[in-house]
């Protein structure tokens, strides 16, 4: 067990020690080691991993007392409390040790969730909403359940639902018709409903993709013109405040909404999710859509899978399958009265039938095997000749990288160069992507941008010798809500229509536009030609490949080698080591929390 100090860590156990008035180099071990949990992702330090073993810090092996000792000395310290104590870490029964913040995010979160998924909603006309699931949701096919189905009868009985499903499993189509079936409850009274998404680019997709579903609805033309087609950040919906972590909108002052409904909810970290949750008013409803299999957040916490409780196929509630039974005419697993399940059990419901993927689809088919952890399977499909949208190759030697790489660049590429607007530029641009685990090393973003410019510049396709050169796409790394750039925003740099001695940064407007700005005034941004995997999520492009790295890092994981392929609509290529490979497949992000055990108390069996 390794782990590599950053500054904050050391400050932060220098600072506990002197509040404590004890210099123990256990207790500064601990504390900063609770601190660096932190900062890779973790809610909490799970002393139970480290207590009576041997730990290497900074290159240092150090020693660490048992669990009982470690245990003893930790509540007898005026820094450490239980868990309701307002101390600067919290020790809970289960060994895990938190900093207060995030003991209380986690706490905060849990209670929202089991208050809002205890209660159901009352009132529901049930004549209205049987009509609206016939009109909506017109068909099935054999006697197969129609989940999504499934999933607005929850989303209508609930104040809160949780909707998970792989790309191209519906998760938006379900929860437009699930907001017209709201409306058309509240027949002539007002519901004010949100919709949000963790990125700027995130919320851009789903404002387009709902205004093109809502048209299609099989409903009352006032019912469509009442269904929102706004949505905005979560940070902008909760009233960002400068560089503060707090918000406009709190348990003090809620969200003036009804209803609430977030995508991309796998990429929300803990402490966006607490603040929300906490903003909501009680009687609200929260609607979370997302795949549990793709990557967490960057920062702390997998509150999704946490929320998801794992991989969990326990059966609803008799009552909730009973009244499934009688409103939408969908048979569901069942056998437990509500009593004797989790109070989440009936929230969550996870779409299993795949529309963009057939059952001939090599990404579909592949995909589902890394998700089982069935690494031999998938090389096999991916070496094989039966899949047609997916390929494997070996990773090339670093000298032959250059060369390899030329005929997928200037391909996918090539395109988006020869646009003749910056509309379809834009469009162009993301039929192909370039997508990298690492962002150092030739291997990572760094190197392959760098050598995508080159190939790029050696067919004449592009002038790299100003930063500001025709075509050069850049991705926003910052939020700027002056300008209404979001993390992850994508721009192209093209010349100024009014004057060629000018360039502008293009990029696609909420309207479905284009709008450009001056890149002076941009916020901090990259070239985008290869990006992470991590930064792709909540994108989708036509064809894409990604790179393996050729040595191995903790990065590599099952679900980053799923949601990169993920991402691909229509062609995906692999380049890596079949080791890495099934390393990655065969290792799964484990983040440390008591969130799954604070939602699904008891752990029942699956």
């Amino acid at each position: 067990m390794n782990f590599e100090l950053s500054h904050i860590d050391k400050y932060f156990a220098d600072f506990i020690c002197r509040e404590a008035g004890d210099t123990s180099p256990v207790l500064k071990l601990v504390v900063s080691l609770a601190s660096n949990a932190v900062g890779n992702g973790n809610i909490c330090l799970d002393l139970g991993d480290y207590a009576g073993s041997v730990v290497r810090v900074d290159g240092e092996e150090k020693c660490l007392p048992s669990m009982e000792e470690l245990r003893g000395y930790l509540q007898s310290l005026p820094v450490v409390g239980q868990p309701g104590d307002f101390r600067p870490l919290v020790l809970d029964g289960n060994g895990r040790l938190y900093l207060y913040r995030y003991w209380n995010y986690e706490q905060e979160l849990a209670r929202v969730i089991l208050d809002k998924a205890a209660g159901r909603c009352t009132g529901i006309e049930e004549t209205v909403l049987s009509d609206g699931l016939r009109r909506l949701f017109p068909g099935k096919s054999g006697d197969e359940t129609d989940w999504q189905k499934v999933a607005a009868v929850a989303s209508v009985r609930k104040r809160f639902t949780v909707i998970s499903g792989g790309p191209g499993t519906g998760k938006t189509s379900t929860v437009v018709k699930i907001i017209a079936l709201l409306i058309e409850q509240a027949k002539d009274s007002p519901l004010r409903i949100a919709l949000a998404a963790p990125t700027g680019k995130a919320a851009a997709r789903l404002k387009e993709s709902i205004r093109l579903l809502k048209e299609k609805l099989d409903c009352a033309e006032d019912v469509k013109d009442r269904i929102p087609d706004e949505v905005t950040t979560i940070h902008r919906l909760l009233g960002a405040i400068g560089n503060s972590i707090r918000f406009r909108f709190s348990k003090e002052n809620p969200l003036p909404f009804d209803a609430v409904v977030i995508d991309e909810a796998s990429m929300v970290a803990l402490p966006l999710m607490s603040k929300l949750a906490t903003a909501l008013k009680p009687e609200a409803k929260l609607i979370l859509l997302g795949d549990r299999d793709q990557l967490s957040s960057v920062e702390a916490g997998a509150v999704l899978g946490d929320i998801c409780g794992g991989s969990r196929l326990e059966p609803y509630s008799h009552r909730f399958a009973v009244f499934v039974e009688k409103v939408a005419k969908e048979t569901i697993l069942n056998g437990a009265p509500e009593t004797s399940l989790p109070p989440l059990q009936d929230s969550l419901v996870v779409l299993k039938m795949n529309y963009r993927f057939d059952e001939n689809s090599g990404i579909g088919e592949v995909s589902r095997a890394i998700n089982a952890g069935e690494g031999y399977d998938a090389v096999s499909l991916l070496q094989g000749d039966r899949c047609k949208d997916i390929a494997w190759r070996s990773f090339p030697k670093a000298t032959d990288m250059k060369k390899s790489l030329v005929c997928k660049v200037v391909d996918g590429y090539g395109r988006y160069l020869a646009a003749q607007s910056p509309a379809e530029a834009l469009a162009s641009f993301d039929s192909f992507r370039i997508l990298c685990a690492l962002r150092q090393g030739i291997h990572g973003v760094a190197g392959i941008n760098s050598l995508v410019e080159e190939i790029l510049a050696e067919k004449g396709l592009i002038d790299p010798r100003s930063r500001w050169y025709p075509g050069r796409p850049v991705m926003i790394t910052a939020n700027d809500y002056g300008l209404k750039l979001f993390n992850g925003d994508v721009g192209i740099v093209l010349p100024d229509p009014e004057s060629d001695w000018h360039p502008r940064v293009f990029f696609a407007a909420p309207d479905g536009g284009v709008r450009s700005l001056s890149p002076l005034r941009l916020p901090t941004h990259e070239t985008v030609y290869a990006m992470t995997v991590h930064k792709s999520q909540g994108s989708e492009f036509s064809q894409v490949l990604l790179l393996l790295p050729d040595s191995d890092s903790q990065v590599l994981t099952r679900e980053l080698v799923y949601t990169g392929i993920t991402r691909a609509k229509a062609n995906v290529d692999i380049w890596g080591s079949k080791d890495l490979f099934l390393t990655a497949v065969s290792r799964r992000i484990v983040r440390k929390s008591g969130l799954k055990d604070a939602l699904w108390p008891g752990d029942a069996k699956q």
